[in-house]
């Protein structure tokens, strides 16, 4: 017999049991698509969120001061002087709160950002209508403020919004300036924003602790030599107290999310993977009853003179025609199942050839390892013992 003949004989054993071949490739397809689907999904956020990173660029620094002991903050003037280096393009100190802004009966509650004019360029603004805060507003207090897109709109509607006044905690401001959209990033909505002069948000807050510093290198080959500076700036700033900040590379920031990401999407592949195990004990369990079934006809073709080897084949191909046909069923369930989960969630999926090839590949092994068994077991059945089975 030859292998063509093989696979005829499998389909036509697998055909003639539909519902029990089914129930034995369930195991198998639930695998494989959960593979699939598990690690589409995995690779999708790691891809989002390396997306909005990148949209930051990767030549920016993040400069978090926690304080401890005496020394527990860094006001405007103290950051502005730690940032004077000639390899700092822009740098944006923020003194940063939430507060419920109102317009009439309209109201809403927003993170109030009190910063400089270089928040801009560091955070790849667009001014949409109206200017954004300059050095004289921070020179002279001014209570003027730029608002986001949709705090615009939550608060004025359609009206455009430059030139009216508004509530900060009960304090009065003026609107200079709107936000183009920028939509959402890893810390939230980048459009439920008010920007004010950092000078401002000090008497607003009642505080003059600048919490995060948002600097741009001009040379991202510099980037080494630009954190070191800040880290000896700042730790004579905390009388050597290393613990009272952190400056956050954000390439590095990517790196460590990329290789979390990974470790996680390689953990939920390898859950999901025990799913093809126990379908591949399926498989077994189910080639054992086929053994037994068809005893009398091994003993038959054995008499008429078939080798042990026709019989290890016949059995381990119908085997592998199991596992691979719900491999087959289990990809296109898998690949089916991550684009409704990207269309009904609105998540990036992403679908990975090799990953999609790996797990179909995984189940065919499956079904060598699982089907040797009984496919040995039937070849070595002796002709008269076979032919005698009742």
């Amino acid at each position: 017999m030859n292998v063509s003949q093989a696979f005829k004989m499998a389909a036509k054993s697998i055909l003639s049991n539909k519902m029990r071949s089914l129930l034995t490739m369930l195991g198998i397809i639930i695998g494989v698509a959960a593979v699939i689907a598990l690690v589409g999904v995995g690779q999708g956020t790691t891809k989002q969120v390396t997306d909005q990173v990148e949209s930051l660029g990767t030549n920016l620094l993040t400069v978090n001061i926690t304080g401890r002991g005496s020394k527990t903050t860094v006001d405007y003037t103290e950051a502005e002087e730690i940032t004077a280096k000639d390899d700092i393009a822009f740098a944006a100190p923020i003194n940063q709160s939430n507060a419920t802004v109102k317009n009439g009966s309209e109201s809403t509650s927003v993170s109030v950002v009190g910063t400089t004019e270089d928040y801009l360029d560091v955070k790849e603004y667009q001014v949409a209508a109206g200017r954004f805060v300059a050095q004289i507003d921070l020179d002279y207090y001014q209570k003027i403020a730029v608002l986001g897109s949709t705090t615009a709109t939550d608060l004025f509607g359609t009206t455009n919004a430059v030139g009216q006044t508004f509530l900060i905690n009960g304090v009065r401001y003026k609107v200079v300036g709107v936000l183009a959209s920028k939509g959402s990033s890893l810390t939230g909505s980048n459009d439920e924003v008010v920007v004010i002069p950092i000078t401002t948000a000090e008497r607003l807050f009642k505080s003059k602790g600048v919490k995060t510093i948002n600097v741009q290198v001009a040379d991202a080959d510099k980037m080494d030599a630009v954190v070191t500076e800040l880290e000896t700036a700042l730790t004579k700033k905390f009388r050597g107290d290393t613990d009272s900040f952190r400056v956050f590379n954000q390439q590095d920031l990517l790196d460590s999310f990329s290789s979390i990401s990974d470790t996680l999407s390689l953990a939920l592949g390898g859950v999901a993977a025990i799913s093809l195990l126990v379908g591949g004990i399926g498989i077994m369990n189910i080639m054992l009853v086929s053994v037994t079934e068809r005893t009398r006809e091994i003993g038959i073709r054995k008499a008429i003179g078939a080798k042990k080897k026709d019989i290890l084949t016949q059995f381990l191909i119908e085997a592998i025609a199991l596992s691979g046909l719900g491999g087959l069923l289990g990809v296109g369930i898998g690949v089916g199942a991550s684009q409704l989960l990207s269309k009904a969630m609105s998540m990036t999926v992403v679908l990975s050839l090799p990953i999609i090839g790996l797990a179909f590949g995984f189940s065919v092994f499956i079904g060598v390892v699982f089907g040797l068994f009984p496919a040995n077991k039937a070849s070595n059945l002796r002709p008269i013992e076979a032919l005698r089975f009742e």
